[in-house]
Formats: structure tokens, sequence, C-alpha cells
């Protein structure tokens, strides 16, 4: 059986797809599944063992490029595929396994693409309210029902790789490691405020930890910010690696976290596929839609008559549902993970 799917394009929604990855190799045991997605995820891929191959899309995000489409579907014509599953809701992603002509092609109705999709379904909502399970229903016909728990993303790392990098960014060893994620790339809206996470951060550098503060270049700015906020005196065991790793490399730093405090973003997703003790703070978006999938995982979040509203920027411009949310609140639930007990 050889199964093409067209992955997401956001890092979260691609660590919420390995799920769907995990549910065919259930029901195929003789799986070649290839994972067609940006080039940026390839990195991330490789850590799926039930990915075969990663193929890259190399088209910027949005960009409609009818004719390379057609290209890269010409290429994998000689692949023989049996399904395509599409996991975006967008028409532009469902033409490559249309051009490649690829027997059954699976998605759910988005963009008047039903005619590109053979096995195109209409989306309960009620019935799949989780967007991982949403995933998952693909790998199964439109008629069957879900299995009563679903397999969590779970990303293999190997540790002599970790140890590499450590040592190549000049990462300590001799202190447990906290993992601050502030950035999120949705919008202000989702991003706890820089002095809370520096509150958060002096609490736990001083109680004798090291703070790696880890997102992409353009969280820089707001991780040199939480710095700033933080005594000098404990500023050595204190780094900011925003926009100093691949995906790749951050995958692999964040699983020597001991434990790790994330916005809802793809980050956080990465954290939880990797099993570290995590909190994840929620304002404008809900733990009801894209929860951390991960029993070792605690959500936060004040549930203000006003949130979630799913809003990129606060629009009544208060954002109390992070500003009221206090470093307290987020470090009685790391410590009872982490079992410690606080006077």
């Amino acid at each position: 059986m050889k199964i093409l799917v067209v992955g997401p394009s956001w890092v979260g929604d691609m660590v919420m797809a390995q799920t769907l990855f995990k549910c065919l190799h259930l029901q195929n045991k003789n799986l070649q599944l290839d994972v067609l997605a940006p080039v940026w995820c390839r990195e991330l891929l490789q850590y799926m063992p039930e990915v075969s191959q990663a193929l890259p899309l190399p088209l910027s995000h949005g960009e409609l490029a009818i004719g390379k489409r057609r290209a890269i579907a010409r290429t994998l014509k000689g692949n023989h595929y049996d399904q395509a599953i599409v996991l975006p809701n967008s028409f532009k992603s469902a033409l490559v396994p249309w051009f490649a002509d690829i027997p059954l092609r699976t998605g759910w109705r988005g963009e008047m693409r039903g005619w590109l999709l053979n096995d195109c379904r209409r989306l309960d909502k009620q019935r799949y309210p989780l967007m991982v399970q949403r995933f998952a229903a693909l790998a199964w016909a439109a008629d069957e029902q879900l299995p009563p728990s679903l397999p969590d993303p779970a990303l293999t790392i190997s540790g002599s790789e970790a140890a590499r990098l450590r040592e190549g960014f000049s990462l300590g060893s001799e202190r447990p490691v906290l993992v601050l994620c502030p950035g999120a790339e949705f919008g202000p809206a989702k991003q706890w405020p820089e002095q809370h996470f520096a509150t958060l951060a002096s609490r736990y550098l001083q109680a004798g930890m090291q703070v790696w503060i880890m997102g992409s270049a353009s969280d820089s700015a707001t991780g040199e910010k939480i710095r700033n906020l933080i005594d000098k005196d404990l500023l050595e065991h204190c780094h900011s690696l925003c926009g100093r790793t691949r995906i790749g490399e951050a995958v692999c730093l964040m699983s020597e976290a001991t434990a790790v405090v994330s916005n809802d973003s793809g980050l956080m997703h990465i954290a939880a596929a990797l099993g570290r003790p995590l909190v994840v703070v929620y304002g404008s978006t809900s733990p009801a839609f894209t929860p951390p999938l991960s029993a070792e995982a605690r959500t936060v979040s004040l549930s203000l008559p006003c949130s979630p509203c799913f809003k990129r920027e606060c629009p009544l411009q208060h954002l109390d549902c992070l500003m009221k949310l206090l470093p307290q609140q987020v470090a009685e639930q790391l410590d009872e993970l982490q079992g410690i007990v606080r006077p």
C-alpha cells in the first residue's frame, strides 16, 4: 500500500498529523507513507519513523503556481500511489494529487475543490471538535467511527545528536533546563507578556535551573526583551536561541528540557510530542481545539467572558486574558508537574 499525504504548512499542525500517520500504519502493516510538504518541515518529518519519504513542496506560502504543481505531479506519477490524503483545506493543495492521477483522493470539503477529490467529505465539527480528530478521521472510511482513543504524536530523537548540539551552542549540562517558548506565529493575542516570562525565568534561575528561550527569527526581539528584564546576576544561565536554530535543531534541543512553558504554538506541540513536562498558556485560543497531546502537559487559562475570541489581536485592546494570568499561576502548575513542593 502506498499513500501520499499532502501535509499542512504550520509546525503544530504537522506534529498533530503524526497521529494520522500512526493510524494509517495500524491499518496497513506494509505501508509506504510519503509526505508532501513545505521544504522547512523535512527536518521535522525525519523524527517521525512512520514517514518513508519527506517530499519537498518548494512553493511559497499561498502561492498557486499551477505549472509548478503540475511538474511536481509528473515526478510523483512513477510512485504509483494508491491514495492521497490532503490535509489542508485549500483548493491549491488538492491539485498535485489530481494532476498525478492518484486513484483515491481523500480530504475535507473546502474552497470548491470537490471535483479534485473523489473522496470529498463534509466535516461535522460536532463529531470531530479537535483538529487531531479531523486529521485522524481521514485514515478511515467516511462512515466508520474513530476508535475511543488515538495515538499521540511522539517524535524520536537521538541522544547523541542532542548532546552534540548542546556543545555546539555552549549550553551546559550541569543544571536542569527550563525552556520558554514566548512566540506564536498567529499573533500577539496568543503571546503571554515578556514581563511574565521574565518573572517566571527569574524564579527558576534562582532555584538553580538554566533557561533556554526558543523561537524563530521573528521571536529574537522578544527573547532579548525577556533577558533584559532579568537581573544581570542571573543572565549567565539564561540563553536566547531564538532565530539561531533550524527546526530540527530546535526539536533535538527541546528533547533535553526538564520542563517547558509555552504559548499555544508550534513549539508547544513539539514539546508535547517529546513528552516533556509542559505548561501551556492560552489567551485568545482554546485547548478545546488544539490541546497539547501529552499526559505530561497542563493548560492554564483564565476563561474570561471575552475569551477565547480566536483573534490575532485583542479586539478590546486590553489583553486581560494574558495580562491577568500571573506567573505564580503558571509556576504552581509547573512545580506540580515536576513534583516540587514549595511552602
